[in-house]
């Protein structure tokens, strides 16, 4: 990268020095006004194609294969498989009835190993089927869970299946980055620690992967989005499932999404995701997809592009 700009940059003068010592001589010779306009163009093109060349160069994010993201519908619950180059990473597993489901996805997938198992957050819509995932044979090699515990049997069985692999969890902070392939991932905020309140606790990623991004918040709540500033992302799978508790205008804009994803049952008792979220984000001009309504989505990135298919 830097020859390159230092090439590009030593043949905008060469070109220049060779158009002064030109002129001279035109002026030596007596060369006609229309051979001047010639070369001058002539210049022009070529210093335009360095500029070009140099931008380009610059600008540019190539990645190989693609990158496949699948909001799997698990009803009232969250469950994303995202797959690069033969490396994976799911994030959430339903509720307790889901795992067996989310497994059978899975092995449909051809996924055989999890490089990355993330939960979330402690509550059973999120690692309610984590236990049965952990328990079968497909291969995981992290797991990544905040620091935060709660006595339900739900959270006992997922830390039961994780001690019976010999495996353990590792507590990310802020800054926390690893790859998916060739899909880079950053954890964005310190997990807030109030039992009270396990939503909070919530890991938030965001990806990217060439010149396309997504953001995966969890059950996260304004008080973790008023935390930093967000960053334009293309994709984001909208916090606690439409809750109100979530996607501040604030938040919103800054992220400004063309695609949200809303994951939520149909007719789920909590009335979510609530109208005045859905409106919120529909008046920035994002494009909404919902598992209530669509069923599974399936987002598939060459990294420029993003390529949507529902089930529904």
């Amino acid at each position: 990268m830097g020859r390159r700009k230092k090439s590009s940059k030593n043949q905008k003068i060469v070109a220049s020095i060779f158009g002064v010592i030109f002129l001279a001589i035109i002026t030596l010779l007596g060369i006609n006004q229309d051979t001047l306009n010639s070369f001058t163009k002539i210049e022009e093109e070529t210093s335009n194609n360095i500029t070009a060349e140099s931008m380009a160069t610059s600008t540019s994010s190539e990645v190989t294969g693609n990158l496949t993201v699948d909001f799997i519908d698990v009803g009232q619950a969250d469950s994303i498989l995202i797959t690069n180059n033969n490396e994976s990473m799911l994030i959430d597993a339903g509720n307790n009835e889901d795992g067996e489901d989310v497994v059978k996805y899975l092995e449909n997938k051809g996924i055989k190993k999890l490089n990355y198992v993330v939960g979330t957050h402690p509550h059973e819509d999120h690692i309610g089927g984590l236990d049965d995932v952990i328990n079968s044979d497909i291969q995981i090699e992290n797991i990544l869970m905040p620091k935060i515990t709660t006595t339900t049997k739900t959270f006992e069985d997922v830390l039961d299946a994780i001690e019976n692999k010999g495996l353990t969890v590792e507590a990310p902070g802020k800054g926390y980055e690893f790859k998916i392939g060739e899909a880079n991932c950053k954890v964005m905020t310190d997990s807030i620690i109030d039992k009270d309140n396990l939503n909070i606790s919530s890991i938030v990623i965001r990806l990217t992967f060439g010149n396309n991004s997504f953001l995966f918040m969890g059950d996260s709540e304004e008080e973790n989005e008023k935390t930093i500033s967000w960053p334009k992302t293309d994709v984001l799978k909208v916090g606690h499932h439409g809750s109100n508790t979530s996607s501040s205008e604030k938040f919103l804009n800054e992220v400004s999404p063309k695609y949200a994803v809303i994951m939520a049952g149909e007719g789920n008792s909590y009335g979510l995701p609530k109208d005045e979220i859905v409106k919120r984000i529909e008046s920035l001009g994002t494009t909404i997809y919902r598992t209530d309504k669509n069923g599974t989505i399936e987002m598939i990135s060459d990294g420029n592009e993003i390529k949507i298919t529902t089930e529904k």
